[in-house]
C-alpha cells in the first residue's frame, strides 16, 4: 500500500501548473507498471489482463466507481481480457498528483 492510495484527490483549475518531468518520475516510483508517456499530452497508462470478458468489465465497473469518488476520470481502451488505463489533467494539460493518487487506488483494485 502506498501513501498516495490514502489520499483524496482536490480540484484542479485551468491555470494550475502540471507537475515538472522530475516531480511525475518521483511519484511514479511510488507505483509499479505505470509507464510515463510524456508527449503532447503527457500521461501515465497501466494494462490490466484478465481471464475473460466477465472479469474485465468487473473492473471497468469498478474504475468506473473510484473516478466517481474522486472526481477525476482516466481514458480505458477496454477488450475481451485486458484494460489499458490512462490518466493525464485536461483542465491543466499534463500530469496532476490526481493522476497518480487514483492510479493507486486502481492498482488497489486489481490486487483484491
Amino acid at each position: 500500500m502506498t501513501d498516495l492510495q490514502n489520499r483524496r484527490c482536490v480540484p484542479c483549475e485551468g491555470g494550475a501548473l502540471a507537475l515538472e518531468t522530475h516531480v511525475a518520475e518521483q511519484l511514479l516510483a511510488k507505483l509499479s507498471g505505470w509507464q510515463l508517456e510524456m508527449n503532447s499530452s503527457s500521461c501515465i497508462t497501466k494494462s490490466y489482463y484478465f481471464k475473460n470478458y466477465h472479469e474485465t468489465m468487473a473492473f471497468v465497473d469498478a474504475i468506473a466507481w473510484v473516478s466517481h469518488r474522486e472526481d477525476h476520470h482516466p481514458d480505458l481502451t477496454v477488450s475481451y481480457n485486458a484494460c489499458k488505463v490512462s490518466y493525464t489533467t485536461h483542465a491543466i494539460g499534463g500530469l496532476s498528483e490526481n493522476d497518480f493518487i487514483c492510479a493507486a487506488k486502481i492498482d488497489a483494485l486489481f490486487e483484491l
